[in-house]
């Protein structure tokens, strides 16, 4: 147990995801005027916490095991691939989602209005799909300087 206690790249890593994610909060507030906290425990949004963290995860690696091991490379490689996907893939989910729930929204209205022709169809409300997937590139870039800086801080305590 004592040995999880020390593992710099996974302190690094946990510490980026929840500064990332409390970071959500008061951001959110300056654009909204209103506190969210449930931003602690979402998706998307700025910064990337995804990229924070395999950005610390990666920089943590080549601090304790050279930028040249083995294990910084697949980190590297894998923390690529998280950012691809957080600004990509998941970004263009979330878009859909943004599709597919006008789209429901408008069948809901459809069946209202048939409701007052006296037909009543079997109706079944959905539930709305989460929009705030995926990140803009700013999101990813700024989560990964995060990740990087976070990293470098923590670094002298290990």
């Amino acid at each position: 147990m004592a040995d999880i206690l020390e593992n710099f790249p996974l302190w690094a890593a946990l510490l980026a995801i929840g500064i990332a994610q409390f970071i959500k909060i008061p951001l959110n507030y300056f654009a909204t005027k209103t506190w969210q906290w449930s931003l602690m425990l979402s998706t998307g949004g700025m910064p990337s916490s995804h990229s924070s963290a395999v950005t610390a995860l990666s920089t943590a690696v080549g601090l304790r095991e050279g930028f040249s091991s083995n294990m910084f490379a697949i980190s590297a490689i894998l923390g690529v691939i998280v950012m691809f996907d957080a600004a990509g893939v998941r970004r263009h989910a979330g878009m859909q989602a943004v599709v597919l729930n006008k789209l429901v929204d408008e069948f809901n209205h459809l069946l209202e209005g048939m409701r007052s022709l006296k037909v009543r169809p079997n109706q079944e409300k959905a539930k709305k799909l989460k929009e705030l997937l995926g990140h803009q590139p700013i999101e990813v870039l700024i989560g990964g300087w995060l990740g990087v800086m976070i990293a470098l801080l923590v670094h002298p305590f290990f």
